[in-house]
């Protein structure tokens, strides 16, 4: 697989947002395994620790540090690279804090995405963009059914209404701009990877459920969990990631019919409740505890949310490799070693990638 997408890849100008993020910063370092020039850009990193830090992403990529909603900057750092390929993947990504930020959560998420669409319009030469939303697009039925691509959108918190809204502005530009029955004269496509909950190692974001494991743990504190029950499409940052490359890589061979959305995901009967997966962890681990915490005045969040990744099976030969298990210990493991020895952080990150390929591999 590697090679595959070293063919791609390989010299090819990939203008990547949200580079200093935590999957940003594993694409980053992805990227430069298989040889592209990288241009990043987003906002400085969060939180002073972060993954972008610990595998020296400065090194990896020309980064720019900026807004979304600085159109002007934006479209310079776009045009001065001309790109091949765009990843897009900045946003607003947490659903507590859009309840305290909403307006700026549409802004960055909805507003964000078109400033860079409308960026990738001004180009003078073919490119091809994959655009990352999220799992929460759908309008969310808390039914047992996988949601397909094909169901309908919505979103009940502003994160994910900003993310349905989103999606609705990348289809205005695929029908007005980048439309597949005139490719031949404008030479872009885009598509759009929909995934969420991914853990891996070097998330330290807020309200996350791994990010918040790992801190207790490493801390010796008791884990506070607020939603117990809730069941999520649980699966390692390195499983989208991957079928977001193949996605860019199909889309560069054959752009007109793979300028869709494909949904990235474990499979059906994977997907774990919270309580669950916080034991998991603290097994991985091997010390720990944890209490519930359930609030009336809780905000609200999705309860049960499953997706249909038949689509991206067929059509990208993508699968997920990790079941829910494996990919705790994938991540628990990078966090282990983080905190013995923070030295070997980017090093253990790059044999996590080159061990996933290698599964990969084997698994075709």
């Amino acid at each position: 697989m590697i090679q595959d997408l070293k063919d791609v890849y390989k010299g090819k100008k990939v203008f990547l947002t949200g580079h200093t993020g935590f999957k940003g910063s594993w694409l980053v370092k992805i990227f430069s395994l298989l040889g592209a020039e990288v241009k990043g850009y987003a906002l400085a990193p969060e939180n002073e620790l972060n993954l972008y830090s610990i595998i020296k992403g400065d090194e990896l990529c020309d980064s720019v540090i900026a807004d979304l909603r600085d159109r002007a900057k934006l479209n310079e750092a776009v045009g001065s690279f001309q790109p091949d390929f765009i990843f897009h993947l900045a946003a607003q990504p947490l659903v507590r804090l859009s309840y305290q930020i909403p307006s700026e959560t549409f802004e960055v998420n909805a507003i964000g995405t078109a400033n860079v669409l409308d960026a990738m319009r001004l180009l003078n030469k073919p490119c091809n963009a994959v655009l990352i939303t999220t799992d929460k697009v759908y309008h969310n039925n808390e039914w047992i059914y996988p949601y397909r691509e094909t169901d309908r959108l919505g979103g009940y918190d502003p994160y994910s209404a900003s993310k349905a809204c989103t999606e609705l502005v990348i289809d205005s530009y695929r029908n007005s701009f980048f439309n597949t029955n005139t490719y031949s004269t404008h030479q872009k496509a885009i598509a759009v990877g929909r995934a969420g909950n991914v853990i891996g190692g070097g998330d330290w974001s807020k309200d996350r459920l791994i990010p918040d494991i790992v801190k207790a743990l490493a801390a010796n504190e008791d884990i506070e969990v607020r939603n117990p029950n809730s069941i999520r499409p649980w699966q390692h940052v390195l499983e989208p990631l991957f079928g977001y490359l193949l996605l860019g890589a199909k889309l560069a061979g054959d752009p007109i019919h793979y300028s869709q959305a494909y949904n990235f995901g474990p499979d059906a009967n994977d997907t774990l409740p919270v309580k669950k997966m916080v034991e998991l962890a603290i097994a991985k681990w091997g010390s720990g505890q944890y209490f519930t915490n359930i609030k009336d005045t809780q905000l609200h969040e999705a309860g049960l949310l499953k997706l249909d990744i038949s689509k991206a099976i067929d059509e990208l030969k993508w699968k997920p490799l990790f079941n829910a298990e494996k990919a705790v210990e994938y991540t628990i493991k990078w966090y282990k070693i983080f905190y013995s020895n923070k030295d070997m952080a980017s090093e253990y990150t790059k044999e996590q990638i080159l061990a996933f390929l290698n599964n990969f591999n084997d698994n075709q």
